[in-house]
């Protein structure tokens, strides 16, 4: 489990299971899952963690180790620490202190292992039987060694700094801090450069990096979308929807009064979603891809990949909708340049550690957001759904006063042009979902203020428009809007415990 369920989730753990069964618990499922490849790459992939930069690594006993970051745990613990740790972010794992009783206890643990064991022994017995299993020996009197039992961020990545220095973790830091906090220390650890600014960037298309054609395309979807705004709120209908329709809006309010306001709701929530977007990917371009996060470039992959294909809807709906094909064939091309891979250098700066109840209730936040996005992305599934197959939900039905057949005997395109709006506008709601799931997901660090705006105008642009648009064409059926509201609640209150923690100040990068 990530930091954001172990810590919120921990009291109500601990009082069903008491304290003691839950933490082993916990252990063991993580071994139970990192113990297969493909759950060790999905603990790793879904926790956010990277590999190590090549200055961390080095080695311990005469063993190589990728990174100088591990854990020592007694025999009883050694065969779920040996599963469990390595899609955490530890480089080897200690078994101390090992006596001849133990030997069959290690051995076992040792068996399948993916990074290297090592051994404290307490007798000459116990490293003889041993030798031929673990992969080397520790001592008590190693000069290179720093063994941490306090939770502290800054002081184990201090100590890993320092060329040769291994750092030891006891059970008890993961404990306290949770099992972030491997991946927590290398990040503090890791050398970086200053982020480059605009006046980097240059006047040759073909020499702009990678977020800065991110950054168009955010800035491209806002305006896409506060011009969807301008249409919806003027002339609602361009022409070429009534050359489709072969009617204009006296002609459909004639048909029924509440069907033009229907449209507007349908396409003001859209351009809220597409302005959210927007901003999604303007924060993830200048926050994150530009400052050398590897994580903010598989966000921004990830949500176009789900975006951009929801142009052949149409190959459903039947509606090909000229302003969208265009956006489309516009922006897609600079999408691709902004995820090109190029090597991307560490150009952050982390805030120093703060009070720990800070950083607790800032998880319960990012728990808060996480479970937003979830439901976002459930709700973009259903929409799609629907508007690819029903088009309307009984509440739709009600307001307008009417069914699809009626509909269809005024113009049988009124329905897939209605259907064309609601699933674009779920394909839209998915691909923000997944933005938000993961930018809450792997950009939670003290100090990144950008992370906290990003979800903050996002929030903004998606549920206030939404739910404005209702109450103007009195649209307000509770069912209907319920989601709203529960979202607006969840991540509110969310932005509001993390935003302390999130918008800490960085720590100033020394000059010269």
């Amino acid at each position: 489990m990530p930091d954001w369920t172990y810590h919120p989730m921990r009291g109500l753990a601990a009082a069903v299971l008491g304290r003691r069964r839950s933490q082993r618990t916990a252990l063991r499922l993580l071994a139970s899952i990192g113990s297969r490849p493909a759950g060790a790459r999905l603990i790793a992939r879904g926790f956010g963690h990277r590999h190590p930069p090549e200055q961390l690594a080095g080695e311990i006993a005469g063993v190589p180790v990728t990174v100088r970051l591990g854990i020592s745990v007694p025999p009883s613990l050694a065969r779920e620490a040996v599963r469990a740790m390595p899609p955490l972010g530890a480089g080897f794992v200690e078994v101390s202190p090992v006596s001849a009783a133990d030997a069959e206890t290690v051995r076992e643990a040792a068996a399948d292992r993916s990074i290297p064991l090592l051994v404290r022994a307490c007798d000459p017995e116990a490293e003889a039987a041993l030798k031929p299993h673990v992969d080397g020996f520790t001592s008590g009197d190693d000069p290179h060694v720093v063994r941490v039992s306090e939770p502290s961020v800054t002081a184990a990545a201090t100590a890993l700094k320092e060329p040769g220095a291994i750092v030891l973790a006891r059970p008890e830091v993961l404990v306290a801090a949770g099992p972030g906090w491997f991946a927590r220390v290398t990040e503090a650890a890791t050398p970086t450069a200053p982020a480059p600014a605009l006046r980097d960037v240059g006047r040759d298309p073909r020499r702009w990096p990678a977020w800065w054609w991110a950054l168009l395309v955010g800035l491209g979807m806002t305006g896409a979308g506060l011009g969807a705004a301008a249409i919806t709120l003027g002339p609602v209908l361009l022409w070429y929807d009534r050359d489709y329709l072969g009617m204009g809006l006296h002609e459909l309010h004639a048909a029924n009064h509440h069907l033009v306001h229907f449209l507007q709701h349908d396409r003001i929530t859209m351009a809220g979603t597409m302005v959210a977007i927007g901003a999604l990917y303007t924060g993830l371009a200048v926050g994150g891809i530009r400052r050398g996060w590897p994580w903010a470039r598989e966000v921004y992959l990830l949500s176009g990949a789900i975006g951009f294909p929801t142009l052949f809807y149409f190959l459903i709906t039947g509606f090909v909708e000229p302003l969208h094909t265009a956006t489309t064939i516009v922006l897609f091309p600079m999408f691709v340049a902004g995820v090109r891979r190029t090597p991307h250098a560490p150009k952050w700066r982390l805030a120093p550690e703060g009070p720990e109840p800070e950083r607790r209730r800032a998880l319960v936040g990012q728990l808060l957001l996480i479970v937003t996005g979830a439901g976002l992305f459930v709700g973009g599934a259903v929409i799609s759904v629907v508007g690819l197959t029903g088009v309307f939900v009984p509440t739709d039905l009600a307001f307008l006063g009417t069914s699809p057949q009626l509909l269809e005997t005024v113009n049988p395109r009124l329905v897939p042009f209605v259907a064309h709006d609601r699933a674009g506008f779920g394909g839209a709601l998915m691909a923000a979902a997944v933005a938000i799931v993961l930018i809450s997901a792997w950009g939670w660090r003290r100090g990144e203020a950008w992370v906290f705006w990003t979800l903050a105008v996002a929030a903004a642009a998606g549920f206030l428009p939404a739910v404005v648009v209702h109450g103007v064409i009195h649209y307000t059926d509770l069912i209907h809007l319920a989601p709203v509201y529960f979202g607006i609640a969840m991540a509110g209150t969310g932005l509001l415990l993390a935003r302390p923690y999130l918008c800490a100040k960085a720590l100033a990068r020394p000059k010269g």
